[in-house]
């Protein structure tokens, strides 16, 4: 039986391809939503409002894939 990973490991541990292309994707659209929230110049609130879900939702994606693990199963290969 596997040992579950704390947050900690979790967080230092390697990350898969795919989840860190999902993570570098997920930063720069939370990016652009902050640099549009943020924006000098007024824009309408319905514009505002999703920029600021988008950041939430980005910021969300990226931490969840960061905790993703490639985790090799090493009970099944070497028993």
């Amino acid at each position: 039986m596997m040992k579950k990973k704390t947050l900690r490991e979790r967080w230092r541990a390697k990350t898969p391809k795919f989840w860190k292309r999902v993570q570098r994707w997920a930063i720069i659209t939370g990016a652009v939503a902050g640099i549009v929230i943020a924006a000098p110049v007024t824009l309408p609130v319905a514009v505002v409002t999703t920029a600021t879900y988008l950041a939430t939702v980005s910021a969300t994606i990226a931490t969840t894939a960061q905790f993703t693990v490639d985790d090799k199963r090493e009970s099944i290969i070497n028993p």
